[in-house]
């Protein structure tokens, strides 16, 4: 796997609360972990630890907070919700498909980020949900 052909081997994650195994497949038409819940068109992945465990933490529902080893089954590009003019250059690594993700593994043990930043980022996610604005399209 290998992410804008620099040739290195990337290791993809997911961050979620569904609860998944081995060989299952995430993909588009799937109600979204965000915001109103709607169908999503894309299925999303990262090639950094730390965007999985925002994913995760961020999930809407009831399930365990999971982070997904996950392998692309078709072209990947970058997620325009969190590059271009929120981060140029794509530093977080975030990616979306409209292919299927399939699990690979999961990541056993991580650390969450602190109750207080999650709680900001929480908030922020809210404000901007009072401004009509949908943090994932």
């Amino acid at each position: 796997m290998t992410a804008g052909g620099d040739g290195d081997s990337v290791v993809y994650y997911h961050g979620t609360r569904a609860d998944l195994r081995p060989g299952d497949l995430i993909g588009p038409g799937n109600r979204s972990n965000y915001g109103a819940r709607k169908a999503a068109s894309w299925v999303y992945l990262t090639a950094t630890l730390d965007a999985a465990i925002w994913g995760a933490e961020l999930a809407q529902g009831e399930g365990r907070q999971r982070i997904y080893i996950v392998e692309p089954t078709g072209p990947i590009e970058d997620d325009p919700n969190l590059t271009d003019k929120k981060f140029p250059g794509n530093p977080t690594k975030s990616y979306r498909s409209r292919e299927p993700l399939r699990i690979v593994g999961e990541v056993a043990e991580w650390q969450g980020h602190p109750p207080e930043r999650v709680q900001a980022m929480k908030d922020h996610i809210e404000e901007l949900k009072r401004q009509g604005i949908e943090a994932i399209d």
